[in-house]
């Protein structure tokens, strides 16, 4: 049999968009001569849909969505996912389900058994699980079809398991002799490397091709980067689609037919993913939120200019402002670099100097001010100007503001809320500081987009004279090993202290993680790159007195 993995960008709630993207993708598919195409998880209703699933009306769209699929595609099996209706009196409304139909005919459906319900997961909000796992004949094969987290439940290589069951295993038992996954399974860096061995350790396990079909695109902040893959019963890969873009692969379940390999290219290096995700998440979320055009602060330093490179890739260099707002504190150095990278990007670059600005709202809520030795306050008042005259360039043009601050800054609070925060996406603050640095001379390598200036100077918040972020921080390559250990790897304060940093630094750099996790309560979303990301993966209370530096007293 030969089928056809189309890994899609859906919008959410957008079934025109989706019905004709998938309609498509059958026609190529169809051209392909494949017999049988396979698109990702609620495909129909883009994933995650979240509390639209509480809408009626919502759900109603989909089944008729659905239903027109079903009525419209000839010539080609088709294995979709959509929500269907639970009609039993108890349990949820809803099913996670994927259909089987070729020819205005309704073959087979399933029901999601296992339900995530962490980091940024809550179909167990949603759905109800699905209670049984039967294989389905269709063209000579034994399809045994999954959804998603379905797949992730191997005893053999899930080290801690959640769930009492593994729908495979149970497929298998019922004499699947091919494995289908529907799947929308976001990107966080290292990722792929666990997601290939796993599925090729399955495929290889129990002697079946294995089929992943994954979403692609932006969803808020959550990131799919495709990627989906076909393996043969040796768990060997046949065919790969890209990562970040849409694609269609191919895979012959008959090796002889001469579909041995049918791999697209994808990203070489941790750092090119990275990049590639913001790029797509940028992209993303500003057109599916109906925005054309982007603005964003440049200060000369490195991370808005990465910022503004990724918005010139996602948006086009002619849809980017970039606003320089110099104050007394500015030095030239980063005013001339700031010209040079807007040059080299070809994005539109006005300097609105804010010293008059300062000075007038200094002399009306702080007479004693002294511009030689600024408080904290009145280092803040320059960021939070800076934040109101972006906001009147996002207003004004109906342009999506771009906050610039990485995930370094964020996570110890050395940030403006209602300042540098402001914006409408925040799309570098899952980065650390150190990754900043490694895809600004990733990006360099092709040519020097970023001034190499920008890239070897020591940064700096310009917000008093001779200012730097190791008056306030610890080096960045200390500070975010330690800061990956606590927020990523819930490592305690003992643990951390075993790897190597001082007792005391610890401290300090979680009691700046928890005293600020009111300030990202209020910050821009942020695109998710990381395992564990500030925003709907990370659920702390706001008011609380647990630090974690000392226990019960004795």
């Amino acid at each position: 049999m030969k089928i056809a993995i189309a890994q899609i960008n859906p919008i959410i709630g957008d079934f025109n968009h989706n019905f004709n993207k998938i309609m498509n993708f059958a026609e190529k598919a169809k051209q392909l001569s494949c017999d049988l195409i396979v698109f990702p998880e609620l495909v129909v209703t883009g994933y995650p849909p979240r509390d639209l699933l509480e809408k009626k009306d919502f759900v109603e769209a989909n089944l008729k969505c659905l239903d027109k699929l079903i009525n419209s595609i000839y010539g080609i099996g088709v294995i979709c996912g959509f929500v269907d209706k639970n009609p039993d009196k108890e349990g949820k409304a809803l099913y996670n389900s994927a259909a089987l139909f070729e020819n205005s005919v309704l073959l087979h459906q399933v029901k999601k058994r296992l339900l995530p319900n962490y980091d940024v997961f809550d179909d167990g909000r949603y759905f109800e699980p699905g209670l049984s796992c039967e294989s389905y004949t269709y063209k000579g094969r034994r399809i045994g079809l999954t959804i998603c987290e379905d797949i992730w439940n191997d005893r053999d290589i899930i080290k801690k398991r959640i769930y009492h069951l593994d729908p495979v295993s149970l497929l298998i038992k019922d004499g699947a002799d091919l494995i289908i996954n529907i799947s929308a399974s976001p990107f966080y860096v290292g990722k792929n490397r666990l997601k290939i061995d796993m599925l090729g350790s399955i495929a290889r396990k129990y002697s079946v091709p294995l089929i992943y079909a994954n979403q692609v695109g932006g969803s808020d902040s959550i990131l799919f980067d495709g990627l989906s893959v076909a393996f043969d019963q040796n768990g060997q890969i046949k065919a790969r689609a890209c990562d970040f873009e849409e694609d269609i692969v191919v895979f012959d379940t008959q090796s002889s037919k001469g579909f041995e390999r049918n791999l697209h290219s994808i990203s070489g290096s941790d750092t090119e993913s990275i990049l590639k995700a913001l790029i797509m998440g940028t992209r993303d979320y500003a057109t599916k939120c109906g925005f054309s055009k982007v603005v964003l602060g440049l200060s000369g330093g490195i991370d808005s200019a990465l910022t503004a490179y990724i918005a010139t890739k996602a948006m086009g260099h002619e849809n980017v402002l970039a606003v320089s707002m110099p104050s007394m504190y500015t030095s030239r150095e980063n005013i001339n670099d700031a010209e040079k990278l807007t040059k080299n990007l070809g994005i539109e670059l006005k300097e609105i100097p804010i010293k008059g600005l300062f000075r007038e709202f200094t002399r009306l809520v702080s007479p004693s001010f002294k511009e030689s030795n600024p408080t904290v306050a009145q280092q803040n008042i320059q960021a939070r100007i800076r934040g109101t005259i972006l906001m009147a360039f996002s207003n004004m043009h109906g342009s999506l503001l771009l906050s610039t601050g990485n995930k370094s800054e964020l996570s110890v609070g050395y940030c403006t809320l209602y300042g540098d925060m402001s914006g409408g996406l925040a799309v570098i603050a899952d980065v650390p500081k150190t990754i900043v640095y490694d895809i600004a001379c990733f990006i360099n390598s092709e040519k020097e987009y970023i001034p190499q200036r920008i890239i070897e100077k020591t940064p700096s918040a310009e917000l008093k004279p001779n200012q730097t972020d190791q008056d306030d921080l610890p080096p960045y390559e200390i500070l975010d090993p330690i800061l990956n250990g606590y927020i990523e790897d819930l490592k305690g304060i003992d643990e951390l202290v075993e790897m190597g940093f001082e007792r005391s630094l610890v401290e300090d750099v979680v009691r700046r993680v928890d005293k600020n996790e009111y300030k990202r309560r209020q910050a821009a979303p942020a695109l998710k790159v990381t395992s564990k990301a500030f925003g709907d993966g990370r659920r702390y209370p706001l008011a609380h007195r647990y630090t974690g530096i000392r226990g019960l007293e004795d």
